[in-house]
């Protein structure tokens, strides 16, 4: 479903060039759990750049369902990480002045579709989450946990073909941070593709699938399974 053919990215840095991502060829079928890991600078958060449209290779080829991510305009780039990738961040992203149902609806609102049609879809997710008695709460109102579950159904209101994770837990306590780990896994179970960076083994072994990264190429790719 997701495809990497050769792709590198290249970045001037204090007058020299830094690879960030080396001739990486990678494929991710539908429904797969892929975990991508290695060090601080390995390329783990620019291969996830890539696959999500928010950067484009400096040489090589991306597709999403044998779409091109690669050589486009910024308007079309934009329109497929609205409509086909959801992403989850360390740090929720959420929108303090906004509600959890208008933070859930808001990639749908940018497509100009009225609040009134996106609510019913929006509290159904939260519910699912176990969030329905805090549909109108704001960001300040809710736990770190329950912001992340907010941020995780406002990346799945567009069903989209990819949910890309960014050290989802980095902020948050164990506990709460195995219940996001075993949400995303069911999740992963019910066909969702979730391709996730993380720097914790235990964390990585919830996919069915781990790389690692190592000065931006690929120096190892297991099937693990899933738990």
């Amino acid at each position: 479903m997701i495809e990497l053919k050769h792709a590198s990215k290249k970045y001037q840095q204090g007058g020299r060039e830094v690879h960030a991502l080396r001739d990486v060829s990678l494929n991710i079928r539908k429904g797969e759990f892929l975990s991508v890991m290695g060090p601080s600078g390995s390329g783990k958060s620019t291969l996830l750049n890539l696959i999500g449209g928010l950067d484009q290779p400096t040489s090589g080829e991306i597709f999403i369902d044998g779409r091109p991510l690669h050589g486009i305009s910024d308007d079309e780039l934009t329109l497929i990480r609205r409509r086909r990738v959801g992403f989850i961040f360390q740090f929720f992203n959420l929108l303090p002045i906004l509600s959890a149902v208008e933070n859930v609806s808001l990639p749908i609102l940018l497509e100009g579709t009225p609040f009134s049609e996106i609510r019913p879809k929006a509290v159904a997710l939260l519910e699912q989450m176990g969030l329905g008695e805090r549909v109108e709460h704001r960001p300040e109102q809710l736990s770190g946990g329950e912001m992340q579950r907010v941020a995780i159904c406002r990346a799945l209101i567009s069903n989209p073909a990819v949910l890309l994770a960014d050290e989802p837990t980095g902020n948050l306590d164990s506990h709460t941070s195995e219940e996001i780990f075993l949400l995303l896994k069911s999740l992963n179970e019910q066909g969702q593709t979730i391709v996730m960076v993380t720097h914790d083994p235990k964390a990585a072994a919830y996919g069915t699938r781990i790389i690692t990264l190592k000065d931006g190429a690929l120096s190892e790719d297991i099937s693990i399974g899933g738990k």
